[in-house]
């Protein structure tokens, strides 16, 4: 197979796997929070072999990285890459894969109905995976529960997303990027000192001054792990507020803990990734130079970044995914796969503000009221 350039193929789709169960043959399911797959039809069971390392294990898997730059240059092993055939949502933009018997069928992400097509596209094998640990009910509990902590969300929706089908379990794309920095900084030091000085009416007060004085110098920083979504398909400030992850958990990837999933390609490509990992990197080196700077303010003028080593991994995250459209309008909800924390977009009533409004203002009355009432009876 000739290689091509990891990046130049278009974002890859989600995927579904399928294990047959050996004694009826119905499509069997990973477990959540359980290391075997199950069979809803005849209830067989079959366990799930992680080997040595794995979320069930006591030791943390060790997951080979992958080398960045020989990825940028398409030169990483044949065994690395995958080809996948895509359905694109025009709602959302996420890039889809279904079985090949079905035809159409709503996005998980946004409930538009999508149409299946035939587009490949080559991408990154993942490497690691996170397996699903919350079940499908209890995620739906979450979510109902967030939307029950809102206090101006509309009935209706609530009641509306607690009868409503259930929701999708999709293994979202991360990379990951590790890679060792060296930074020369050249900046200044404030020292605070105060100064006693007089005011305009003669008496002495104290003014606090600034002293500044060049600074320069050296750091370095090993990063490990620098987390970075690879999917488009979901508001990124949905999922960063689904964090933290226990990363600790990953184990290496096997098509079994998808089974009865969805698995998202990635989006973002990997070098549009590791631009968004350089400013995360940039951000820590800067706190890096003010501490190494010292004082009690600091300014830095120049950074001369050095990066080197960087290695990289692709991954999949378990997050649970509803979609919901509510009186024209779609709401989206994402619970995290891992530890069940909850994300979506607000929904306001705007009946329930009105009358809280009302409410407010008719308190507001009452108070002034009994004021003027109490002052006019010579309350005061």
């Amino acid at each position: 197979m000739e290689k091509s350039h990891p990046m130049d193929d278009g974002p890859p789709a989600t995927k579904e796997h399928r294990f047959p169960c050996p004694q009826c043959g119905s499509d069997m399911r990973f477990a959540p929070g359980q290391r075997k797959l199950l069979c809803d039809h005849c209830g067989h069971s079959s366990p799930v072999d992680a080997g040595q390392t794995g979320p069930w294990s006591r030791e943390a898997p060790a997951l080979i990285e992958l080398d960045y730059d020989a990825a940028i240059a398409a030169k990483l092993p044949r065994e690395e890459m995958e080809e996948t055939r895509v359905s694109h949502c025009t709602g959302c933009g996420a890039q889809i894969t279904f079985q090949p018997d079905i035809h159409a069928k709503q996005c998980p992400y946004c409930a538009t109905p999508i149409v299946t097509d035939t587009g490949t596209h080559r991408h990154i094998k993942p490497k690691g995976v996170i397996p699903f640990h919350v079940t499908e009910p209890q995620a739906h509990t979450a979510m109902s529960d967030w939307l029950g902590r809102l206090w101006f969300a509309p009935n209706g929706l609530r009641a509306y997303a607690s009868r409503a089908r259930k929701m999708e379990g999709i293994y979202v794309p991360f990379w990951t990027y590790d890679a060792d920095t060296a930074t020369q900084y050249r900046g200044q030091r404030g020292d605070i000192h105060y100064v006693t000085t007089r005011g305009r009416d003669g008496k002495p007060r104290m003014e606090q001054r600034i002293r500044w004085r060049s600074a320069s110098g050296r750091v370095t920083r090993a990063f490990d792990d620098i987390l970075i979504l690879a999917s488009q398909s979901l508001p990124k400030r949905f999922t960063d507020q689904l964090a933290p992850w226990d990363l600790s958990r990953l184990t290496a990837y096997r098509a079994e803990f998808l089974s009865g999933f969805r698995a998202e390609g990635y989006q973002l490509g990997l070098q549009a990734g590791f631009d968004e990992a350089k400013a995360v990197m940039e951000d820590q080196i800067r706190a890096d130079i003010r501490h190494d700077i010292g004082g009690d303010m600091q300014r830095i003028e120049q950074m001369t970044l050095r990066i080197d080593d960087v290695t990289f991994k692709h991954i999949l995250l378990p997050i649970w995914v509803a979609a919901y459209r509510y009186r024209g309008r779609s709401y989206r909800f994402v619970v995290n796969g891992q530890t069940g924390r909850v994300q979506g977009e607000r929904p306001w009533s705007w009946i329930k503000i009105t009358l809280a409004l009302i409410l407010a203002a008719l308190a507001l009355g009452a108070v002034a009221y009994g004021f003027a009432h109490l002052e006019a009876s010579g309350g005061f």
